[in-house]
């Protein structure tokens, strides 16, 4: 039986626009993960299958995509709901002091050590412990780590006794970690131990269609939060927002969105387009290399899609469908992209 929480969860995902011009509601979705396209309703049906179970989940995803969310969905909605659920940020621990963190010290183990102290998986015996930026933990840490993994026990900094914890793992990283592997800053075995359940976040220029949803979600969190109202959402600024790529992801459409909510002067919320920079920089280095070289690769499929469906994009035989991706992304590549469908149609004509 699924959980009550995750059913919120994918229950919250059908909540859809009536227009373009979208009347704000009077009550925000009760679970913070909001959309209605396709990829996300399949990262929440993982979600669903794996939750009640204590298997390691190794959440991947780009910077913003909202990696402790869903980590803090898959906890909801699991037997250990009840118990702790201990978050840390391996990028933010210094490596010397991360071990310590995780798995406690000794009186007297190194300079400072002045009493016993509990580790992050002591707190989180019974619980969940939620790795973030499991990518960035030190060689010698993930050996530590892996003890963890394959027999739930360890030793405390300065002492020789073991210490069994019955603790889930969830872990996270924006990184490459097969990458990280094959250069030798991440070891094979722990790598295998985590991807027992991978699930992937998809960027947010991966789910356009539900930018709206998001904004609406947002705005209405904003405006309570600044004592603002507004009445609707300016169907320019949901074309606007759904033709940005959204480097930052969630993250960066949520500081956009606060920041026009405290600006705008008006019951109508809009966003000024200047602050979104649409000027694509010139390609100086490999990941801007990479990035221009799929978009164009992109161009170049959709565009024999479109040649193939004769500038047709919505249909059983029109280029989306050709795609496998939803009208309303490949409308928003198209226009991104300025991608003319006219010549299609031009070419068949002719």
């Amino acid at each position: 039986m699924l959980s009550a929480q995750i059913s919120d969860a994918i229950n919250n995902t059908s909540t859809v626009f009536r227009d373009r011009e979208p009347i704000l509601k009077g009550a925000t979705p009760s679970n913070e993960i909001v959309g209605e396209s396709s990829v996300l309703k399949s990262v929440m049906q993982e979600v669903t299958l794996v939750a009640p179970t204590d298997a390691t989940v190794l959440i991947l995803g780009e910077t913003g995509t909202g990696k402790e969310l869903v980590a803090r969905t898959i906890f909801a909605g699991s037997k250990r709901s009840a118990r702790p659920f201990i978050r840390v940020n391996c990028a933010a621990i210094p490596s010397s002091l991360i071990a310590s963190e995780l798995f406690g010290h000794e009186k007297g183990a190194f300079t400072g050590a002045l009493q016993r102290r509990l580790g992050r998986f002591e707190a989180a015996n019974g619980g969940t412990i939620f790795l973030d930026e499991i990518g960035e933990l030190p060689m010698e840490t993930q050996v530590a780590l892996l003890r963890v993994l394959q027999e739930r026990e360890f030793e405390r900094v300065g002492s020789s006794h073991p210490v069994s914890v019955d603790v889930r793992i969830i872990a996270a990283t924006n990184r490459d970690l097969r990458a990280a592997v094959n250069a030798g800053t991440f070891r094979q075995d722990m790598f295998y131990r985590l991807n027992v359940f991978p699930i992937r976040l998809p960027a947010l220029r991966e789910r356009i269609e539900d930018i709206p949803l998001l904004v609406e979600h947002l705005v209405i969190r904003y405006a309570r939060a600044a004592g603002r109202t507004f009445t609707r959402i300016d169907s320019d600024t949901i074309t606007l927002l759904q033709s940005y790529s959204w480097p930052g992801n969630i993250r960066e459409l949520q500081n956009v969105i606060e920041r026009a909510v405290i600006l705008s002067e008006h019951n109508t919320f809009t966003v000024d387009s200047t602050w979104l920079n649409r000027e694509s920089a010139e390609p100086n280095g490999p990941l801007d290399r990479l990035s221009a070289s799929l978009a164009e690769r992109e161009r170049q499929m959709i565009e024999a899609a479109l040649a193939d469906s004769r500038g047709r994009v919505a249909g059983p035989s029109g280029a989306a469908a050709k795609l496998g991706i939803p009208r309303q992304t490949l409308d928003s590549k198209i226009t991104n992209l300025q991608i003319s469908k006219r010549q299609f149609k031009a070419q068949i004509e002719r």
